[in-house]
């Protein structure tokens, strides 16, 4: 049965059918438990009222046949046709009343004790009365149904509405959960307060709020980022420029890497500002990717090896897409292990280290700013900046791990591409 229930298809599943479905259950219960109760109320009087003009008549026919004058139609001693029951009734001294089950019309019969063990039976027409209960069990079908049909169109109608207006609140929702902060439901309730509200409108109203909170708070976050940012370079150059006038030794090596990353994590912030803002250019031109990735590698100094299955010209922003690869190739050497391999196949490019991989947040995720695992590993800035800048570019970057072990990031780029050797192709 289980099994069975997970094959249904997919609208089974949803507010709307689950509404009509209640719906029209009620509604034939609810039908079913008024048309017994009319029923068995107009059964009830009808075979009444055949059963007291049958008792009348028999009546008349004992008074006849005790004063041997001529009895009544449809009366008679021992009438075949009699019901078996109604038979052994009388010849036991009782009276009674029983429908005939095998006569061609159908008739009350009404039978009691005459002298000698024989029975005095009389028959009433019970043809209108069955006609009646017939026509009234016809009524109720046909009422019930146009009854649940219509309460089954008003209902699905109202439900309709709701989950419509359910269903907006949702897709605003997953807008959100995208970036799409100014992605609002708007609500016509939530800004008339003279019209009810509902539950529906309570929830968009919520999730308005709360775009709107979040919203002013991320915006906030990115202008304090953005102000210590520009307001730590101004120090730190004066920081590097002394660093530089110091005497030759190991402590003034440590003080000049120690400046270098606080430089570096300072233009990554100021970087990460601008991404956020989502008003970055691009300046296009026409590159060659293979020549582009062997510049990269070359200015990192970390003798990454350049494979180039097929090369390609794309267009695109030649510093976005340093950057990207950039960023790349130093977090393979950061936190993976050699040997870094990085591989131009047309427009895809793809960074692969033979380290333990990715961890998993960050696959099933993406980058995270400044996250860290239990062992104290992260993947700082670089990571996020690459998949921001790639997002500029419209290209789309990914992230997985190798089968046999190491981690790969493959960015495909977008847009025009052509050979190597050729002009730039539509």
């Amino acid at each position: 049965m289980r099994g069975a229930l997970g094959r249904l298809p997919h609208w089974t599943a949803t507010l709307t059918w689950k509404a009509a479905a209640f719906i029209t259950v009620m509604c034939c219960g609810l039908a079913a438990l008024l048309g017994v109760l009319v029923h068995v109320q107009v059964t009830d009087q009808t075979v009444g009222e055949a059963r007291g003009r049958a008792l009348d008549r028999l009546g008349q026919a004992t008074l006849a046949y005790e004063a041997g004058g001529r009895l009544p139609f449809r009366a008679g001693i021992d009438l075949s046709g009699l019901p078996a029951q109604l038979r052994e009734l009388a010849r036991e001294g009782y009276r009674g009343t029983m429908v005939g089950t095998g006569d061609p019309r159908p008739t009350m019969w009404a039978a009691g004790p005459a002298d000698g063990g024989r029975t005095l039976a009389v028959q009433v027409d019970y043809a209108q009365g069955a006609h009646t209960i017939a026509g009234l069990d016809r009524a109720i079908l046909w009422s019930s149904a146009l009854a649940i049909g219509a309460t089954l169109f008003v209902g699905a109608f109202a439900v309709t509405r709701v989950t419509r207006r359910l269903q907006g609140t949702a897709q605003v929702a997953r807008r959100i959960s995208a970036g799409d902060l100014d992605a609002r439901v708007d609500d016509p309730r939530t800004k008339d307060p003279t019209r009810p509200q509902d539950e529906v409108a309570a929830v968009a109203g919520a999730l308005d709020t709360m775009a709107s909170t979040l919203q002013g708070k991320l915006l906030s976050e990115q202008r304090f980022t953005a102000d210590v940012a520009h307001e730590l370079r101004t120090p730190l150059t004066g920081l590097h420029a002394a660093a530089e006038l110091l005497p030759p030794g190991r402590p003034t090596e440590l003080v000049r890497d120690r400046v270098a990353a606080l430089r570096t994590l300072t233009e990554d912030l100021l970087e990460i500002s601008r991404l956020d803002t989502k008003r970055e250019r691009l300046e296009l031109g026409t590159e060659r990717l293979a020549p582009l990735a062997e510049r990269v590698v070359r200015a990192s100094g970390t003798g990454t090896e350049v494979r180039v299955v097929r090369d390609a010209r794309v267009e695109t922003d030649r510093r976005r897409l340093e950057r990207v690869l950039g960023n790349l190739v130093a977090n393979a050497h950061r936190h993976g292990r050699g040997p870094v391999v990085l591989t131009v196949d047309g427009p895809r490019v793809t960074v692969r280290d033979h380290g333990d991989g990715y961890p998993d947040y960050l696959l099933a995720h993406g980058p995270q700013r400044f996250r860290t695992e239990s062992g104290g590993k992260g993947h700082g800035l670089g990571l996020t900046i690459a998949l921001g800048q790639s997002e500029v570019l419209g290209a789309r970057l990914e992230f997985a791990n190798a089968p046999d072990g190491g981690a790969v990031a493959a960015l495909a780029l977008p847009g025009r591409v052509g050979n190597a050797t050729d002009g730039l192709e539509g």
